[in-house]
């Protein structure tokens, strides 16, 4: 199995760790030629789901990340009609080499295409409604995204709220610590797109956390 493969480093890192002993990875940077392959995965596709474009006019099957994004939303979005084989995936950093991988599908009745695909990569698909977040990011940051509530309104500190959260929880992280693991941006984008796309107050980014992601980017 022959995997085109681009993102970021870091996940890509990830993936490979994951598939490589089943797949060859075929590494490649967009809008260079994209080298021959079975199946062309995008990490990086949430943030640029204009790609679609682009794949459009590819016969192979796509894994694309779509977290911040819905899968079918970006494709009548772009007017892309009846393409088959494209699939989605929580590609946010830490979600990718687990024993399950979180999937979405534009269309049901290609679920068979899409089992078939993952198992011939070597990957378990656990697979979700096509919506913004998915399921295991929505509920996370909606976590870590309280958590920062409370450090704002001086109830606790971060430290003490990790600690509070896996002793109380069993949590192998606390909320913190796991933003760590994740990166601010991912988790401000994804809570952000759950706002616009929900308008539910549960999902309203916190100012303190908005105030540390943009010094994050400055």
């Amino acid at each position: 199995m022959n995997i085109a493969l681009t993102g970021p480093t870091n996940r890509k890192e990830e993936w490979k760790s994951k598939v490589a002993s089943s797949c060859n990875i075929l590494e490649f940077d967009f809008g260079k030629e994209v080298p021959a392959h079975d199946v062309l995965v995008d990490l990086n596709f949430d943030d640029h789901p204009e790609r679609i474009l682009a794949y459009a006019q590819l016969e192979s099957p796509l894994i694309l990340s779509c977290v911040k994004i819905q899968l079918l939303g970006v494709l009548a979005h772009f007017g892309i009609h009846h393409k088959k084989n494209v699939f989605g995936i929580n590609a946010i950093p830490t979600f990718i080499h687990r024993e399950l991988n979180e999937m979405s599908i534009a269309f049901e009745s290609e679920r068979s295409l899409g089992d078939k695909l993952c198992e011939e990569i070597g990957i378990k698909p656990d697979w979700v409604q096509d919506r913004v977040g998915l399921v295991t990011a929505r509920v996370l940051f909606m976590i870590i995204n309280e958590a920062y509530y409370t450090v704002q309104e001086g109830t606790a500190g971060k430290s003490d709220i990790d600690t509070g959260m896996k002793l109380g929880t069993a949590y192998p992280n606390g909320p913190f610590e796991w933003l760590e693991k994740i990166g601010i941006r991912d988790v401000y984008e994804v809570l952000d797109s759950l706002y616009q796309d929900t308008r539910e107050e549960r999902y309203k980014v916190c100012s303190l956390l908005k105030t540390e992601y943009l010094q994050s980017v400055l």
